[in-house]
């Protein structure tokens, strides 16, 4: 609207922010008022201000002096009552005509294809390792809805037309050197042979007295590990080599990492394999430390802390470095063997994927992607690593990681509402950049109100292959780890190379109920509308066809979950 009258168009201090994103962009604020207004008498409307939605609604709310009490006040009897049932019908049909038109009412989107729908329809059945015992119905505005599809089709059809899968150009190990000068220093580029895992002796300085984990970021920043490391801390001085009057402690890596999805089963298959007397994990399940610790990211929310060095990060598995240090120390062949089977895992879920500290830290891109990634820092250093992937359908996870992670007024209507949102701002980044860029771009990942890029295995996974080999890779389904769970640790034994375990271990792990499972409360909440499941299939579409084909297996299409 740009002329009015006798009426005031304003957006609200606290509820103004409208933000458009690009790959380079930013928050671009408004403000718009009516001059010519001067009435006492005002219309406002409201804009709703959430935080990067583009479904702006505008809500009508009258501001006057008189009030329908005082109307009231001077009408009696019968002619009262029935003058008053008159407009109260008349308003409630003017109500219904107004949210008939509420479409009417959307603001146009700053992106290619304007205002979407936000109340999208039902659908059936949830993934097979979540209960499906909550069928909600869905009311005759929801299903109205459905006829948006068409138009958030577009978008997704643009998206896909510019899909192109392009192998990027590994950096040079000098540049990873530059880069990470502290952490070449202190891991060697050879470990000890008679050792399963990657392990080294360095020299420790400190006297009796001191603590080695004093300075321990962990520790630091987080009081819940504070029991973890008063562990640790106790068995230290026990196991330290001495030799020429110096002392010695052992280093570890992890010999394998279970390097993602959220949402996934990553949780579920840790809690599985830690039971196996021949796994040690790290002392915290997921350190998150070559995506996001290293580079002092603790929440992206609270901004940049100082930078967990890779001294912090070896304290957490120096449990298991203290067990391999008593097989490599013991005198009968017996007892070496059993403790160098040991072998030493990490399942931090952001492994696979997570790259968005990149941009405060590199500066040398090209076209706005990455110059390098976490696996190239962790092949520069284990190029023999054993790397498991817990894939999901990326329709489900999607939903899953928006009820374990949104905090308030999940629905069913306001993931649509999230998703259509996503699906804009997404393409609003491929209508300039490469695909690879816009998976990697840390504004964009943060603007999108729902997770979107996490379920594009295809695109991190073909980067992975392009520094280690197909043959180091074990890639799992969720799908199939719920219903048969026995054969994917079996798959799992075998990858790592693990000695069988009793009937008795065994039951105990694959029998035991599923970790991290949807929560009570967000089953209530029921599932997706089918609208929303259609276009997320839409858009996954062609990300889990290039899946397929890289890894040979249809089941990856996700026809049938």
């Amino acid at each position: 609207m740009r002329h009015c009258i006798n009426c005031c168009i304003q957006l609200l201090p606290d509820e103004a922010h409208t933000q458009q994103v690009s790959c380079r962009g930013g928050p671009h604020h408004s403000r718009q008022e009516c001059r010519m207004c001067k009435g006492e008498n005002k219309i406002v409307f409201r804009v709703d201000g959430k935080q990067m939605n583009l479904l702006a609604v505008l809500e009508v709310r009258a501001e006057g002096n008189e009030s329908w009490s005082g109307f009231l006040r001077f009408k009696k009897g019968k002619r009262c009552s029935l003058v008053f049932g008159l407009i109260i019908m008349t308003l409630v049909m003017a109500s219904y005509i107004l949210s008939g038109v509420h479409q009417e009412l959307l603001i146009s989107s700053p992106f290619h294809y304007g205002a979407l729908p936000s109340n999208p329809s039902l659908m059936d059945g949830e993934n097979p390792s979540d209960t499906k015992e909550h069928h909600h119905q869905p009311s005759v505005n929801n299903i109205s809805y459905v006829k948006d599809y068409p138009s958030i089709k577009l978008i997704i059809n643009s998206i896909a037309a510019r899909i192109e899968f392009t192998t990027r150009q590994l950096p040079d190990v000098e540049d990873l050197k530059k880069q990470e000068l502290h952490m070449f220093s202190v891991i060697p580029h050879k470990f000890l042979p008679n050792s399963k895992s990657p392990c080294w002796y360095e020299e420790f300085t400190g006297r009796n007295t001191t603590d080695p984990y004093l300075t321990n970021s962990y520790v630091l920043y987080s009081k819940r590990f504070r029991a973890t490391f008063d562990a640790l801390r106790k068995a230290f001085w026990g196991h330290l080599s001495h030799a020429h009057g110096k002392h010695f402690r052992l280093r570890c890596l992890p010999r394998f990492y279970i390097i993602g999805q959220p949402k996934c089963g990553t949780t579920d298959l840790y809690d599985r394999l830690r039971l196996h007397p021949e796994v040690k994990f790290s002392a915290i399940k997921e350190p998150h430390w070559w995506t996001r610790k290293r580079f002092g990211i603790v929440r992206l929310r609270d901004g940049l802390r100082d930078r967990y060095p890779v001294e912090d990060y070896l304290d957490l598995f120096d449990l298991a470095a203290h067990q391999i240090h008593q097989g490599l120390q013991a005198s009968s062949a017996k007892e070496q063997s059993k403790t160098n089977s040991i072998i030493i895992g990490e399942a931090s879920a952001s492994t696979m994927w997570d790259n968005n500290a990149w941009t405060f830290f590199y500066d040398n891109n090209t076209d706005g992607e990455p110059p390098f990634l976490t696996q190239d820092f962790i092949h520069a250093f284990q190029p023999d690593a054993k790397l498991i992937v817990m894939l999901r359908d990326p329709v489900e996870r999607l939903y899953s990681d928006y009820l374990y992670f949104a905090s308030s007024n999940k629905s069913a209507d306001d993931f649509h509402e999230k998703v259509t949102e996503a699906l804009q701002l997404f393409e609003t980044c491929m209508l300039g950049y490469s695909l690879r860029a816009c998976v990697y771009n840390n504004t964009l990942n943060n603007a999108m109100p729902v997770r979107l890029q996490v379920g594009l295995y295809a695109v991190y996974l073909l980067d992975w292959l392009t520094v280690f080999n197909k043959e180091q890779f074990l890639i799992l389904r969720l799908e199939d780890h719920a219903s048969n769970v026995k054969y994917t640790m079996h798959r799992v034994f075998q990858f790592l190379n693990l000695g069988p375990l009793s009937e008795k271990q065994e039951a105990l792990m694959t029998k035991s109920p599923a970790s991290n499972a949807r929560r009570p409360e967000d089953r209530n909440l029921g599932p997706m509308w089918p609208v929303t499941q259609r276009l997320l299939r839409d858009f996954y579409g062609p990300f889990n066809a290039r899946l397929a084909q890289v890894l040979a297996d249809e089941a990856f299409l996700w026809k049938k979950t």
